[in-house]
């Protein structure tokens, strides 16, 4: 009888088990991209809400949003390119994506230590010149104020141009039907194989210092039961912190801390009426106002609460859908945390007049004041997670061995739907890019001073009492 040899006996290595929590943008795409590379292996996708509801709470289920490749940083624009070729070919996405350009209006100075227009174009066209073959940079030109008015048929001409002497022009940039996009990759990784599951996940289930699951229930107040996994990935964005020190309260070295803050922004839909199909119907671009005037004052601070204004077609509503200015925070008073207020739906449809009228002002900061008083309905508060440096988190978290964070759009993370799923892989194998690996770290260095609007230190509460002057 004669005995097997060791190689022989082996069994092969059993692939590790995966739970994605959170089924926006990053747990979408990594579980459409962890089953494309692991066919055999168990991937299970947690989130609140079914993928098919009519409203979810993530960031990324929305009415539509800004996708283009032009970014001052090259790691970005890189992506940028990347997931817009696949925008434009993939059979998931490109049903979705209407390349109608988009017109930046920003001042001509640098503000806040920020980059001015031209400054940021050279930037974006010479990362744009090295990939592609430069193809990406063709769409783009800085015209005159004048030129800005007259462009895509004068339908800016209203807008505010206060010191601005350059609009920048993205021809080959656009916007995405986003909930739909969503829905197509998630379903796209069910078909596949990945599991869907509705649950409300309550803490991480740890043991012994390593992450071996979650604990979750099922239906408001339902018994609590646990799901096991080798791999724990948290795509869970501006739930992320609260998640961590609700797993562990005592345990420092699980928290955020200020590596990501929950904040958030406003935004309505701009119903067009009869004359919807006449004005949508010539491919209006998307519009973006990084230059808004002084339009009052609130009694708080919002020196730091300035984002830029925007608004995109909308033909599916006949409609524009509109983004405020004003973006702020909700901080717990017992721990600091910021975090959406606790109600299963985030409260994202109870938006007080104060930030009902900062969307009002996109209407016109955009097009002028002969649109200002257009009706608003569907007003919604949307809630990100924010790193201080506006990076993503794509990370093993050091201190829980089987837990990985991959989150953080900080409101530009969207548009990566199509691609980000795969550098999540490429860190979940321990491929990523050294440099993607640095920047995208849970433990990197934070900045000493941070100094950007989307962490401003504007309080939901105070907004609930405040009217603009």
């Amino acid at each position: 009888m004669s005995i097997p040899s060791s190689s022989e006996s082996a069994l092969p290595e059993q692939e590790p088990s995966y739970l994605i929590i959170g089924a926006g943008a990053f747990g979408a795409s990594t579980a459409l991209h962890l089953i494309r590379t692991h066919p055999n292996t168990s991937i299970t996708l947690v989130d609140r809400d079914a993928h098919t509801a009519p409203f979810r709470v993530a960031a990324s289920w929305d009415w539509n949003k800004v996708i283009r490749a032009d970014y001052s940083d090259p790691e970005y624009s890189k992506l940028g390119v990347e997931a817009q070729t696949l925008w434009r070919n993939d059979p998931i996405f490109r049903e979705w994506y209407h390349e109608s350009g988009v017109v930046w209006i920003k001042s001509s100075a640098a503000a806040d230590g920020g980059t001015d227009m031209e400054g940021f174009v050279d930037k974006a066209v010479r990362n744009l010149r090295q990939l592609s073959d430069g193809k990406e940079a063709e769409g783009i030109e800085l015209l005159s104020v004048e030129d800005a008015k007259a462009a895509y048929g004068g339908f800016l001409r209203g807008a505010d141009y206060t010191g601005v002497t350059k609009a920048l022009v993205n021809k080959k940039s656009g916007w995405a039907e986003a909930k739909e996009a969503l829905h197509a990759t998630i379903q796209a990784a069910i078909d596949l194989g990945v599991e869907y599951r509705v649950a409300e996940v309550k803490r991480l289930g740890i043991d012994g210092g390593a992450c071996q699951g979650v604990v979750i229930a099922t239906a408001e107040g339902g018994a609590e039961t646990t799901l096991k996994a080798d791999r724990v990935v948290l795509c869970t964005g501006a739930y992320t912190p609260k998640l961590l020190i609700d797993s562990a309260p005592r345990w420092e070295e699980l928290h955020a801390k200020g590596r990501i803050v929950a904040m958030a922004v406003t935004e309505a839909v701009v119903p067009l009426g009869e004359e919807g199909p006449n004005v949508l119907g010539r491919r209006p671009p998307v519009a973006i106002n990084d230059n808004p005037t002084e339009r009052g004052t609130l009694a708080i601070s919002i020196s730091l609460a300035c984002f830029e204004v925007g608004c995109l077609p909308l033909p599916g509503m006949n409609a524009f859908k509109c983004w405020g200015q004003i973006i702020f925070r909700n901080t717990a008073t017992d721990n600091a945390l910021s975090t959406p207020p606790q109600r299963p739906d985030y409260a994202q449809w109870d938006v007080p007049q104060v930030l009902r009228d900062d969307v009002g002002w996109a209407l016109r900061s955009v097009f002028g004041e002969s649109e200002a008083t257009r009706p608003m309905e569907h007003y919604r508060i949307c809630w990100d997670a924010v790193t201080p440096s506006e990076d993503f988190i794509i990370s093993p978290h050091s201190a829980c061995p089987g837990l990985y964070i991959a989150t953080c759009g900080s409101f530009h993370g969207f548009k990566f739907l199509p691609v980000i799923g795969k550098y999540v892989v490429q860190m979940l194998e321990g491929q990523l890019d050294s440099a993607l690996g640095d920047k995208w770290a849970w433990g990197r260095e934070l900045p000493t001073v941070v100094s950007h609007k989307k962490l401003s230190n504007v309080e939901l509460r105070d907004l609930n009492k405040e009217k603009l002057c």
